[in-house]
């Protein structure tokens, strides 16, 4: 049987995901939400976390119960549901370790067929994404870049963004000045605009 965890910020679409995935009798599922449930409802992580991309902000959702492999006999397996057209989300998982990627527009199937895959220690990855993949191989971006360069997008001044980084003033100054200079641009908002002319934020 294969401990799943779906993870997902918005409550229709966890209990849709968990609808969907219970019938499989190979699969124990439960959910959780946001980005800080990756311990989830179990006293020991899942086999697999089934979360949206959206949720993934960082690596480490693997030792978020403080358990290591040896501990548990295994390593949990990330999955990602990404949409379309995203390349900078799907690098930010990759550098998160995930290990499959499925897409949000794919069929059922795909999705139960990927966690199985993961269980196994597999790589999974949609033929949907695999475009999307190469643009993110492409990317010059850091994932702390995009971060940064994505709350910047949204408008946040460089005190809220280091407060929501937990960094410096001058050190968002520092990754932002990286950005415009990776992507050639003039200034931040040269650098948003190529930024998001280029699917990456």
């Amino acid at each position: 049987m294969i401990r799943v965890l779906v993870v997902h910020k918005m409550g229709l679409f966890r209990s849709a995901l968990v609808a969907l995935l219970r019938p499989e009798e190979t699969l124990d599922v439960s959910a959780a939400a946001g980005r800080t449930a990756f311990r989830g409802a179990y006293g020991v992580p899942p086999h697999v976390y089934v979360a949206d991309i959206d949720c993934i902000d960082s690596p480490g959702y693997a030792d978020a119960a403080g358990l290591t492999r040896d501990d548990l006999g295994y390593e949990p397996a990330l999955l990602v549901l990404a949409g379309a057209r995203k390349p900078g989300a799907l690098r930010k998982a990759f550098d998160a370790g995930a290990l499959g990627y499925v897409s949000k527009d794919g069929e059922p199937g795909r999705l139960v067929e990927g966690i199985h895959r993961v269980a196994r220690g597999e790589r999974f990855v949609d033929e949907a994404l695999v475009f999307d993949f190469l643009q993110a191989a492409e990317m010059p971006l850091t994932p702390r870049e995009l971060s940064v360069l994505a709350l910047a997008a949204e408008g946040a001044p460089i005190e809220e963004i280091a407060h929501s980084l937990h960094l410096s003033n001058g050190t968002i100054r520092n990754y932002l000045a990286a950005a415009i200079r990776k992507v050639g641009g003039r200034n931040r908002l040269d650098a948003i605009r190529i930024s998001q002319g280029a699917g990456w934020l």
